[in-house]
C-alpha cells in the first residue's frame, strides 16, 4: 500500500488533501525555510478535524530555518515545543538534530526522545547532510534511539531524489526503520519512486492532486 505523506504548511490544505485521500499529513510552518514547528493552535485544529479520520499526522519540531545544529536554548525550545505539541494532539512527531561535523547529536536527540513519550518520530531530511559512508551508522543508531521513520532525498534539493541511494538503505534497515523518500516527490511519479526505493512511503507537498 502506498502511504502518501503531504506535507502541509499550516492548516489551510489539510481539508483539501484529506479529501484527496492522503494517508499521512506532516504539519509544520514557514516551509519557505524547510518548515519550522507550527503554532499550538493549529497543531490542535488539525487533531481535532482529523479525530474521526484514516489519515494521521505528525508535527514538525524545527525551532528556526538554516541548519540544524542547536544550542542549549534552542534544544530547551524544542523539548517544550514536543511536550505542548503531544498536549495537543499530535499522533507523531518529526524532528532532527546534528553536530557541527554532520554527525547525529546523540545527546540532544536522547533527550528529546525522551520528551516524546513514546510516540513514533521521524528523523527528518537533515539526515541527508550526514556523509554518505556514515548513513548506514547514523541509522544503526536512530534505531537504538527508538526512531520509527527516516524521511530523505538522498541528494541536495535541486536534484533529483536518489531512489538508488533511498533503496540500499531500505535493504539494509531490513525492517528495523522506515524510509520516506522526500523531496521532488508528485502525485504523479509517487508510484514510481515507491517502487525504485522499495518504500512504501512518499512525501511532499504535491503528493496528491488538491
Amino acid at each position: 500500500m502506498l502511504i502518501r505523506e503531504f506535507c502541509a504548511e499550516n492548516f489551510t490544505n489539510i481539508p483539501l488533501a484529506v479529501a484527496a485521500g492522503a494517508e499521512r499529513i506532516e504539519l509544520c510552518d514557514n516551509l519557505t525555510a524547510g518548515g519550522t514547528t507550527p503554532s499550538y493552535g493549529v497543531i490542535k485544529e488539525t487533531a481535532d478535524y482529523l479525530k474521526d479520520s484514516k489519515t494521521t499526522f505528525a508535527t514538525m519540531i524545527r525551532p528556526r530555518g538554516d541548519n540544524f545544529v542547536y544550542n542549549s536554548i534552542e534544544l530547551k525550545i524544542m523539548e517544550t515545543d514536543i511536550l505542548k505539541a503531544v498536549e495537543a494532539g499530535t499522533n507523531e512527531l518529526v524532528f532532527g538534530a546534528l553536530t557541527p561535523e554532520n554527525e547525529l547529536d546523540s545527546d540532544a536527540l536522547e533527550t528529546l526522545m525522551i520528551a516524546s513519550q513514546g510516540l513514533p518520530v521521524t528523523f527528518h531530511m537533515a539526515f541527508d547532510k550526514i556523509s554518505a559512508d556514515q548513513q548506514k551508522s547514523a541509522l544503526d543508531e536512530l534505531v537504538e534511539l527508538g526512531f520509527d521513520k527516516i524521511l530523505m532525498h538522498g541528494n541536495t534539493l535541486d536534484k533529483p531524489v536518489n531512489t538508488e541511494k533511498i533503496a540500499e538503505l531500505v535493504t539494509y534497515a531490513n525492517g528495523r526503520i522506515r524510509l520516506i523518500a522526500g523531496g521532488s516527490v508528485t502525485f504523479e511519479n509517487a508510484e514510481k519512486i515507491a517502487k525504485l526505493t522499495g518504500s512504501a512511503y512518499v512525501h511532499g507537498t504535491k503528493i496528491v492532486m488538491i
